[in-house]
């Protein structure tokens, strides 16, 4: 399976938070590496994957859905 990788910016762009929202609140809090986002190369710039962000996204929706 292809997968989608983006930078802060183009992920800030896609979901609509501020990229500083992006690195301060939701980075290692919601979104954790290994699991939405990685380093390449062990380096410090940092890749969102879209499809893990996307699923999670509509996991969260559907929950809040049932608990109305």
């Amino acid at each position: 399976m292809a997968q989608t990788y983006l930078t802060t910016e183009e992920l800030s762009q896609r979901i609509k938070y501020d990229v500083r929202t992006i690195r301060e609140r939701l980075k290692d809090s919601v979104l954790l590496e290994g699991i939405h986002y990685l380093r390449p190369f062990g380096g410090r710039k940092i890749l969102f994957i879209w499809e893990r962000i996307e699923q999670d996204m509509a996991k969260a929706a559907t929950a809040s859905l049932h608990l109305q």
